[in-house]
C-alpha cells in the first residue's frame, strides 16, 4: 500500500511531535520531513516529493505563505494545508490566492487533522468549519451577480473559452470530487480527466484546482455547469 507521504512545517518542536504522532498512528500516512519555517519546508517538500504539506501560518523568519509561494514556483504538485490557530479572513485569503489546498485551525481534533491530510492528497480542498461557513457567506453575498450571469445564459469570462466537457468537471470539482471520483462520473479515465483539468487551469489562469474552484464560486458557473454525460471526448 502506497503511504501519504507528509512534510510538517512548524516552529514548535512539540507541536511538530504532536502532529507527527497523530499522523503517523495511521498505516498509510508518513511524516517525511519537518521543518522550522516556510522556504526550508518548500524545499524539503520538493526534495521528499511530498503528497501533503501541512504548513503553519505563522513562524519566524519565512512564515508559511511564504512557504506556499515559494513552493508553488518552484512546482510543488503537493497539497498544501495552511494551519494556525486563528481562522483570520486576511489568512485565509491570502493562503487561497497563493494556492493552498486548505485551511486547518490547530485547535482541529485528530481524526479532523487526518481527514485533512487523506483529502489534500486526494486533491480536495481542506476547510475548518468556521471558514467554510465564511466562505459559504461571502458567495452568497455575490448571488445578484450571479444570477445576472446565469439570466445571461452564458458564464463570464475567463470561462468563455472552456469547452462543455472542461466545465463539466470544474462543476464536480466545486461539489469536491476526487480526479478519480470524476472519472467514475463522467465516465473517462482518471488520465483524460487529468488531462482536462491542466488545460482549465491554463484557459482559467490559476495555478490549482482550489484556485479553480473559488474563482468558479465567484462567478457563479458551479449553477451553470451540470455534471453528466456531454457529447464531447
Amino acid at each position: 500500500m502506497s503511504r501519504i507521504k507528509v512534510v510538517l512545517a512548524d516552529d514548535q518542536a512539540l507541536v511538530r511531535s504532536g502532529v507527527r504522532a497523530i499522523l503517523e498512528a495511521d498505516d498509510d500516512i508518513e511524516v517525511v520531513a519537518e521543518a522550522e519555517d516556510g522556504v526550508t519546508a518548500a524545499r524539503l517538500a520538493l526534495a521528499h516529493d511530498a503528497d501533503v504539506v501541512l504548513m503553519d501560518v505563522q513562524m519566524p523568519g519565512s512564515d508559511g505563505l511564504e512557504g506556499l509561494t515559494r513552493y508553488q514556483d518552484d512546482g510543488g504538485r503537493a497539497g498544501v494545508v495552511m494551519l494556525t490557530l486563528y481562522d483570520l479572513d486576511e489568512h485565509v485569503d491570502r493562503a487561497l490566492r497563493a494556492g493552498a489546498s486548505g485551511f486547518l485551525l490547530k485547535t482541529a481534533s485528530p481524526a479532523e487533522l487526518t481527514a485533512a491530510v487523506r483529502d489534500a492528497a486526494a486533491g480536495r480542498a481542506v476547510f475548518a468549519s468556521s471558514v467554510t461557513d465564511r466562505l459559504v457567506r461571502a458567495y452568497r453575498a455575490l448571488e445578484p451577480q450571479r444570477a445576472l450571469s446565469a439570466a445571461a445564459g452564458r458564464p463570464p469570462a475567463p470561462f468563455d473559452e472552456l469547452s462543455i466537457r472542461e466545465r463539466e468537471v470544474l462543476r464536480a470539482m466545486c461539489d469536491g470530487l476526487s480526479n478519480a471520483e470524476i472519472a467514475d462520473l463522467l465516465f473517462l479515465s482518471e488520465t483524460t480527466v487529468k488531462t482536462y483539468v491542466t488545460r482549465m487551469l491554463a484557459k482559467l489562469g490559476v495555478r490549482d484546482r482550489v484556485q479553480a474552484v473559488v474563482l468558479a464560486h465567484r462567478a457563479g458557473l458551479h449553477h451553470l455547469a451540470t455534471p453528466g454525460m456531454s457529447s464531447e471526448g
